[in-house]
């Protein structure tokens, strides 16, 4: 007998693997086009709902538990009598994939960053995001940490912290001999300007730190409206010189920063996209993390080849407005 329709209990939450509640977050009811053999469901949009990224400097582990159990029903609306009902389970990030990684791409679960080099200022401690359910061990220098995942959403990604001033990182696939990924950690010093750290949601969903060493420029841009009005008193039917007949009301202000990445290695171009791409941004900016937005739109990709040494600059915009008009 035929596929005819299928119903869909969809439930995303976090905590444990069998910790969903009773009712799903969504129920989908979906029959069979005439002239299709199967039917298809997209899901990503629905649970992208369900997953709140924030950011305080606090590096939390923002994924899902996502169940989708699947009933199937054959001509005449009976219930398949086997395989049905059927259970898929998944972790899910806000992160995504490229055109060219085709549908449902499965992306790295090991260490969740593109570029195998890592820029931190001298004598700074830094951090690297890992998907605990495909890494057994990391080896920083010669120390190693050995990761554990007892299945809670709040430790699937985990974020090691670099110690200042160290040189590599080995991450190891679960049977702690399989040699996933090699990172190259350079610390920089920067005399003269003042680096910036921004940080980012990447492709992989996690929370990724890129440093700006060099110049950098802020610029306050203002908005206002302005009215006419009358200033003679009616008394004496005379005007004060010191009342202006043009008066400013709206006035608001946006700052931006232009930042500059200083030298780094053109496998780095993967994490510079990615940051044009990414919907949430923050900045380090005098010991808060604010939120920024990229106003850079076009990204020139270099090479040691055409540009020799490798600088990007990119502009970016405070995401609120200078004078609080928070309601």
């Amino acid at each position: 007998m035929a596929l005819n329709r299928i119903e869909l209990d969809l439930y995303v939450y976090q905590g444990l693997e069998n910790s969903f509640g009773s009712a799903p977050n969504y129920q989908i009811n979906k029959s069979r086009i005439d002239t299709h053999t199967n039917i298809t469901l997209e899901i990503g949009e629905l649970v992208r709902d369900y997953l709140d990224i924030t950011f305080n400097d606090d590096y939390l582990s923002h994924t899902r538990w996502v169940k989708a159990i699947v009933t199937y029903f054959k001509d005449g609306d009976v219930q398949f009598s086997y395989g049905s009902p059927q259970t898929f389970t998944y972790i899910a990030t806000d992160g995504f994939g490229y055109f060219e990684d085709g549908t449902n791409a499965e992306l790295d679960r090991n260490a969740l960053m593109s570029s195998n080099f890592k820029y931190i200022p001298e004598n700074t401690a830094g951090k690297i995001p890992i998907f605990a359910e495909g890494v057994g061990k990391v080896i920083i220098d010669g120390v190693t940490t050995q990761i554990t995942d007892n299945g809670n959403t709040d430790q699937k990604i985990q974020y090691i912290t670099v110690p200042q001033n160290s040189s590599t990182i080995q991450v190891y696939d679960t049977d702690d001999s399989t040699l996933l990924k090699t990172i190259n950690v350079s610390n920089i010093c920067e005399p003269k300007f003042t680096p910036y750290k921004i940080t980012f949601v990447n492709k992989y969903g996690a929370f990724e730190d890129l440093y700006f060493f060099k110049k950098s420029t802020e610029t306050l841009n203002t908005s206002d409206e302005s009215f006419k009005r009358n200033t003679i008193t009616n008394a004496s039917s005379t005007y004060s010189t010191s009342e202006g007949q043009s008066q400013r009301f709206n006035v608001n202000g946006k700052t931006s920063l232009v930042l500059n990445t200083g030298f780094i290695n053109e496998a780095m171009n993967e994490t510079i996209e990615e940051l044009f791409l990414s919907e949430n941004v923050w900045i380090r900016y005098q010991s808060k993390t604010l939120p920024v937005l990229p106003t850079s739109k076009s990204l020139a990709f270099k090479t040691s080849l055409n540009d020799n040494l490798i600088n990007y600059t990119i502009n970016f915009d405070f995401a609120f407005d200078k004078i609080n008009n928070v309601r």
